[in-house]
């Protein structure tokens, strides 16, 4: 029976059975919403590797988004087309141009961000439909959260075949891989031809499942937008760490014994979470998933050896998230950077200038955002170019986003440059399923550039082709590697402010 009138069913079949999802006649895209790709992780799974999804007979209807990984509303960005949040919520989403005919297309796995604590496949900036039309088979993928996706604890250490916890959320992605694997030439897919990407925790997953010995063989490129889970940047803690947090949880909520968590429903251990006031857990180094840092891993040529895109953007972090509310003038801009870096704030009012209130605000800024997601970026691009063979591309998003087209009950202070999380739209091609904002030819024609230097490089390796702009991949040995500038105009310019890196790599220790 059809939808509506531009949408027939359409079904499929894979390991675990026949599901029907979409074909919308109007764009030629056919979408499977909702598949399970796991056990759901409730009940005796809670805390435990995810398991593959049992069969089913007849026909799974996989036309509405599945549940929502529990979170609270933390961003304010986020919209959710979800069927509400649950613990039940390992399900992922396919949009293909080809439906279940057998094509050998390339493949795109998107893994949403959210700081590990908040985020939902049905985004509608993260909607494949608009990719799936350049001849892509698109995939979104549901991962667990917070204390349901990241707890570690001494016992669910011992009681796991691989004796470690944690990472949840990170083997939930790897699950969903090993489902695409095997699955996604139904979709007209080829499972040897598998690009992963996400954008900040997301972009974090991509730099984690390059890392991973579970992973890295699953993938045949990658594409990280802001964020490399390296210090400062969710960096992940020794196994040892990790379960101390959990188990200093427990007892604090009066919990002993593992079981006892366990057999707590889904409310009340996320209501301990809440009362707990922690913003999330660490990633463990746990010699399952992740062996080691991923300046150990990646310094070892142990990573993927794929093709890498990833960039940020140009203002990440406004500048009063450096200068906490102090006024914008030589004295307070001194003081702060002095208080930030006690042994080396010389260099560092070097390398962020203060000559007038305009540069305080834009070194204010720059410093943000390097110490809260630039820096690891840049060290992610840094460390693959210097140990891989293959090629590496590094952007710098900087297309201001135009107003809201509703007036914000507060006003902010006017945007240097882009925003965190602002260019996922228009890489995706989603411009036109976000409501909010007033968007202009502009922002379509900077859409329209991205998303097809994203799209080629998916099936290429390569952003290259399309007529346009040349985007030369960065040299291991270049100490101004090129920077796509990415703008209603784009330029190829040289790194200018990679010696602000340098610095940052050598104050947070990572060499």
């Amino acid at each position: 029976m059809a939808q509506d009138n531009d949408s027939k069913s359409t079904q499929v079949t894979i390991e675990n059975g026949i599901i029907e999802g979409s074909h919308d006649e109007n764009t030629g895209i056919y979408s499977y919403l909702g598949i399970p790709f796991a056990k759901p992780p409730i009940g005796k799974l809670r805390w435990r590797s995810p398991l593959p999804p049992e069969n089913w007979k007849g026909v799974k209807e996989t036309k509405k988004f599945g549940p929502g990984p529990m979170q609270k509303n933390v961003f304010g960005d986020m919209i959710y087309r979800s069927d509400g949040l649950s613990e039940d919520c390992l399900y992922l989403n396919v949009w293909s141009p080809v439906g279940n005919r057998k094509s050998n297309l390339p493949v795109l796995v998107y893994f949403y961000g959210g700081g590990f604590v908040a985020g939902d496949a049905s985004e509608p900036r993260y909607d494949g439909e608009s990719m799936a039309q350049k001849g892509i088979v698109v995939v979104s993928v549901n991962y667990r959260l917070n204390i349901f996706g990241f707890f570690a604890h001494p016992e669910l250490s011992a009681e796991a075949e691989y004796k470690a916890s944690g990472n949840y959320g990170l083997l939930d992605q790897h699950a969903a891989l090993k489902w695409v694997s095997n699955n996604i030439a139904s979709f007209g897919g080829d499972p040897n031809h598998v690009t992963i990407a996400g954008e900040s925790a997301g972009s974090i997953s991509v730099s984690l499942q390059m890392a991973s010995p579970l992973s890295k063989n699953l993938i045949a490129g990658a594409i990280g937008e802001s964020g490399g889970a390296i210090y400062p940047t969710l960096p992940p803690v020794s196994l040892e760490e990790a379960e101390n947090i959990g188990l200093d949880l427990a007892i604090k909520a009066g919990y002993k014994k593992i079981f006892k968590l366990r057999a707590l429903s889904t409310d009340e251990v996320y209501e301990i979470y809440k009362k707990s006031k922690r913003f999330g857990f660490p990633v463990a180094i746990d010699g399952y998933f992740l062996p080691g840092s991923l300046v150990e891993i990646f310094n070892a040529n142990k990573q993927a050896q794929v093709p890498l895109l990833l960039g940020w953007n140009s203002a990440e972090i406004p500048a009063m998230g450096f200068m906490k509310g102090k006024p914008y003038n030589t004295e307070s801009y001194i003081e702060t950077v002095k208080n930030a870096f006690p042994n080396d704030y010389e260099k560092v009012l070097k390398l962020y200038p203060f000559e007038s209130e305009k540069e305080i605000v834009q070194s204010a800024t720059a410093l943000a955002s390097d110490q809260f997601i630039s820096y690891s970026t840049w060290k992610w691009f840094d460390l693959h170019r210097k140990n891989s063979e293959q090629p590496v591309y590094r952007y710098l998003y900087s297309k201001l986003r135009p107003p809201t087209i509703k007036e914000p009950s507060f006003k902010m202070p006017d945007p240097i440059g882009a925003p965190h999380a602002c260019e996922i739209e228009y890489c995706l091609g989603n411009l036109h399923l976000i409501e909010k904002f007033a968007w202009t030819k502009e922002d379509f024609k900077v859409s329209e550039i991205m998303q097809n230097y994203f799209a080629n490089f998916i099936k290429t390796g390569n952003p290259n082709g399309n007529n346009l702009t040349v985007w030369p991949a960065a040299d291991p040995n270049d100490s101004n590697p090129p920077v796509m500038i990415i703008d209603t105009e784009c330029a190829i310019e040289k790194a200018i402010h990679d010696t602000r890196y340098e610095f940052l790599d050598k104050w947070y220790g990572n060499k």
